[in-house]
Formats: C-alpha cells, sequence, structure tokens
C-alpha cells in the first residue's frame, strides 16, 4: 500500500510524494485521511525557512519537510491490542497532511457524531490554545487583547470570550480578519495599520489597558508593542513561536510595571492527568468537540478555503502570496 503525502522538499517547493505504508502493528490503527488543518504560521514558516539559522526552528525543519499535524480521518484497520478504536471510528490525530496514515490508538481522539468533519480538524490548534488561555489565567471581567487575528488569534479571542474576559480586543491588519474577529467574540476590532493600538485599548478599557495580552504574530518585532498594551501586573502570553531574536526593555516594560511573560506551546500540555492540571491534550480536544457539538463554540467561520490534496502546491503559494486574505485552509482526501 502506498500513502500520499504533502512534503517542502526544499523552500518555497511543495511536491505531493508517495511513500510505502506498512500495516499497523500492535497498539496502532491505519487511518484514511478525511480533512486536515493548515497551520499557517507554522507551516508558512516552514514553507519559506523564515526562521534564524541554529534556531528551534532549524532543529524542527529539516527538508525534505512534511507538514501539517491536525487530521481527522477515520479508522480502516486495526492492529493488536488495541482497545476502545474500531474499524470505522471517525478520529483525530497529529499527523501530517497524507492520505493514508498509520498511528498509535492512543494518540487517537473520536470525532462525536454531531461533529462535522471540518471542523473537527481544526483539534491541534483549539487545544493548543485552550492551554495558552488557561496558563493566562483569564478570569471573569478582565480585558483581554490578541495581537494577530490569524487562525490562533481568532481561538484566543473566542476562548477568552468563554473563559469570561471583558472586553476581548482583536488587533491585526487586515479588515478581513478582523471581521472574522468580531464573528470570534472580539467585542472591539483595531486594525493598526489606521489606529493607534495603545489609545484604542486604553479607551476599550476605560484607562485601565489590558489584564492578558496575547502576542499572536510569529514577528518578534512586534513584542517589544505589544507589551505595552499589557497594564501594571498584566500578563503578556507568547503565543505564536517568534521567528527570531526581540530586544526588549526588560526594566522600562517588564521591572518597572512588575508585568508577567508567559510562554506557552502546544507541546507543554500534559499527557497525564494530574489534581493540580488536569487538562491533558486529550481532555482539550474532547472538550473542544464537546463545545463544538453543543454550540458554545464554532469555528465554521473561520474556514476560507478547502483543497483537495492534489492542489497543496497551489494552497500553499496561494497563502505565501495572500496570507491576510486567507484563515482555515483545510485539505479534502476524495473517497469515491
Amino acid at each position: 500500500m502506498q500513502a500520499r503525502i504533502v512534503v517542502f522538499p526544499e523552500p518555497l517547493k511543495t511536491v505531493l510524494a508517495s511513500e510505502p505504508l506498512r500495516k499497523p502493528g500492535s497498539g496502532e490503527v491505519l487511518v484514511e485521511s478525511l480533512y486536515s488543518l493548515v497551520s499557517t504560521g507554522t507551516e508558512l514558516t516552514a514553507y519559506t525557512g523564515s526562521f534564524p539559522p541554529g534556531s528551534a526552528w532549524a532543529q524542527y525543519v529539516k527538508y525534505p519537510f512534511k507538514p501539517g499535524y491536525s487530521s481527522v480521518g477515520r479508522v480502516i484497520e486495526v492492529g493488536d491490542g488495541v482497545e476502545g478504536v474500531e474499524v470505522g471510528s471517525v478520529v483525530a490525530a497529529p499527523a501530517p497532511h497524507a492520505d493514508r496514515y498509520v498511528w498509535r490508538a492512543g494518540e487517537l481522539v473520536k470525532v462525536p457524531p454531531q461533529v462535522g468533519f471540518e471542523e473537527a480538524a481544526f483539534h491541534t490548534l483549539a487545544a493548543g490554545v485552550m492551554h495558552a488561555v488557561r496558563l493566562a489565567r483569564v478570569k471573569l471581567g478582565e480585558a483581554v487583547v490578541a495581537v494577530g487575528a490569524g487562525l490562533l488569534g481568532q481561538l484566543a479571542v473566542q476562548f477568552s470570550r468563554l473563559a469570561g474576559a471583558f472586553p476581548v480586543i482583536a488587533v491585526d491588519l487586515s479588515d478581513y480578519r478582523l471581521e472574522l474577529a468580531a464573528k470570534s467574540g472580539a467585542d472591539t476590532v483595531v486594525n493598526a495599520s489606521r489606529e493607534d493600538p495603545i489609545a484604542a485599548v486604553r479607551e476599550a478599557t476605560g484607562g485601565r489597558m489590558a489584564d492578558v495580552v496575547f502576542e499572536v504574530t510569529g514577528d518578534p518585532s512586534v513584542l517589544p508593542q505589544a507589551i505595552k498594551l499589557a497594564k501594571r501586573m498584566g500578563r503578556l502570553v507568547v503565543l505564536s513561536s517568534p521567528r527570531g531574536p526581540s530586544t526588549l526593555d526588560f526594566h522600562d516594560e517588564v521591572n518597572s510595571p512588575s508585568r508577567v511573560i508567559i510562554g506557552t506551546h502546544f507541546y507543554s500540555q500534559p499527557e497525564v492527568e494530574t489534581p493540580y492540571y488536569p487538562w491533558t491534550w486529550r481532555r482539550n480536544r474532547e472538550l473542544f468537540f464537546s463545545m463544538l457539538a453543543s454550540g458554545r463554540a464554532s469555528v465554521k467561520h473561520l474556514i476560507s478555503h478547502v483543497f483537495p490534496l492534489e492542489e497543496a502546491p497551489k494552497a500553499y503559494e496561494m497563502l505565501h502570496k495572500s496570507r491576510l486574505q486567507c484563515m482555515g485552509v483545510l485539505f479534502s482526501y476524495s473517497r469515491g
């Protein structure tokens, strides 16, 4: 059996490759993909190769690189010793963009029948942002700013609002993204190309400034500006995996106003529940699906493009040239 998989053989090049696919071993299953979501920030960074040599990015992105980590598919074969996952189960996996893959059953989460496959494909990003909102300790009535209204910023807006934040403010350079942020739950949107974000946040918060600021642009030059939106003893959450070093006056922006900087990453979600922190990557995915099924959360409005897998090169070229006019980009896998 062969699998078709998206590969970046070098920067700015995408191909659809074929790879041999083995049968599932003990504790594994074979999954046939239905949809997978492009994680725009991570995948465009890998696609363009725009990261410093010797950085953690350079350790992560090795060419040929296989992008993708948010897939939904149907189990078509089960190996020995697998419990709780059967042939026909629709499952979520942190798998790359491939039409078939073998995966460890213990890393799969079942998708409820009430949840659409396209929405379910947002699971990895949604779980990671839920984790970030918890680490930020967003509380009822706190003012939250998302600097950057891409996919992660949209989810930060939505989950902060669900956590009780008010007002929730989105800052971006794209009117299209800001319109979507309003649908995601932002009370105020600020186009930084026309407005002063500091003045806008001051006005929206009655002069108090933000309790929590999520930096979600990936641009290290934005961090020194984003932290200024936080109040005295406020929190800056670095959610974006910035691509390179940043210069910050720690005395004036951290020490003197006693602000707190919080780093968060998808991979810091624990694998095992504890009484102190029960929110594992699995529980976050399960919660996301439950919230979608109940209507408490929604990502339908964030789906801007759906490409068949065969058009992956076209999709990445479009994202590279017109990123601010795109949001949730999905690959679909034809099953006849």
